[in-house]
């Protein structure tokens, strides 16, 4: 009896725009319904520091490099020990989530091409958007040429499309964003409730029903993330919330995204591990359990990074 096909779910997004929080949510169901999950995260840092976050399904970490580029043969090898694993061990469903500078086209390509066409079905390219920074990411004034062209890529790629932060814009910015969307290549797949009211079981429909269906414009075949790149600092002082947000706010523009793991001094005084995720100038902290085990670092992304500039504002952490 032929072994049946992997589901396989691509999450695709811009940097910061909230794909782990879509994947843990998918993740979550996984577990209410029995199913074994694995998941394929990539990063473009050298470690992942969300990888707390997964207490459900077997991660495969991708790091130091874009899955759909610079690592794609880290890629098929990985599928590889996916497909080995699932014949002892059946592994129910595949999420992939690549890095906010990711294309999925070229991630569907690999699924498409041999052997993996054989074990792997894919199932939907799932896209978020970030609602409270979509228009300035569209800006030609606020963002770079590179940007805009990434996030139209990923827009034209994908089956299924989720706004999120909706709750962090007023009626009349969402619609802008809605009607901004809906001219671009992907629009009409965006869906008329935000990401955290969808469904969970309309996220696991089978959207894609053939190559052909999958390749939405010619736009959207050549691989685009130039010079993203991930800075990693370490080496991070102990400091109380105010001055970690203070320096967040102050880093360059062009930072687009950060996540980490800091060591804060609490009311008490005493410092205790928490997580730190930066996006679109605004940067939130949660505690994480004292026992996590994490070192604290910092990744930062954008275009173009001036290693020198960042490392001048990471002295002003430590002088502060």
């Amino acid at each position: 009896m032929q072994q049946s096909k992997i589901p396989v779910y691509i999450l695709s997004g811009f940097l910061g725009s909230g794909k782990t929080t879509l994947l843990m949510r998918m993740l979550a169901h996984c577990k209410e319904t029995g199913k074994e999950a694995a998941i394929i995260m990539n990063e473009l840092g050298k470690e992942n520091v969300e990888g707390h976050l997964f207490e459900t399904g077997t991660m495969y970490e991708l790091l130091e490099g874009c899955i759909c580029c610079t690592i794609q043969d880290d890629l098929r090898e990985t599928l590889e020990e996916v497909s080995a694993r699932s014949a002892d061990s059946p592994v129910d469903v595949l999420f992939i989530e690549g890095t906010g500078a990711a294309n999925p086209i070229d991630i569907q390509e690999v699924l498409y091409s041999e052997p993996y066409v054989s074990t792997y079905e894919l199932m939907s390219v799932i896209t978020v958007a970030d609602a409270a920074q979509f228009l300035e990411y569209q800006s030609l004034f606020a963002s770079t040429g590179e940007v805009r062209r990434l996030i139209a890529d990923q827009l034209a790629c994908c089956s299924l499309l989720l706004l999120t932060k909706t709750d962090l814009v007023s009626a009349s910015h969402l619609k802008k964003v809605r009607s901004k969307i809906s001219k671009t290549p992907g629009g009409q797949n965006l869906a008329d409730v935000p990401a955290a009211d969808f469904p969970i079981d309309r996220l696991f429909e089978k959207r894609i029903h053939s190559v052909l269906q999958s390749r939405s414009s010619d736009s959207a075949t050549a691989h685009r993330h130039g010079t993203l790149q991930a800075i990693r600092l370490t080496d991070i002082p102990i400091v109380t919330k105010k001055e970690l947000l203070v320096w967040c706010r102050h880093l360059p523009a062009h930072v687009v995204r950060g996540k980490g793991v800091v060591s804060l001094i609490g009311s008490s005084g005493a410092a205790a591990p928490y997580s730190l995720q930066l996006s679109g100038g605004k940067a939130v902290v949660s505690p994480l359990p004292a026992d996590c085990g994490k070192e604290p670092v910092i990744i930062l992304i954008g275009p173009s990074l001036d290693r020198q500039e960042i490392r001048e504002f990471y002295e002003k952490l430590i002088h502060q």
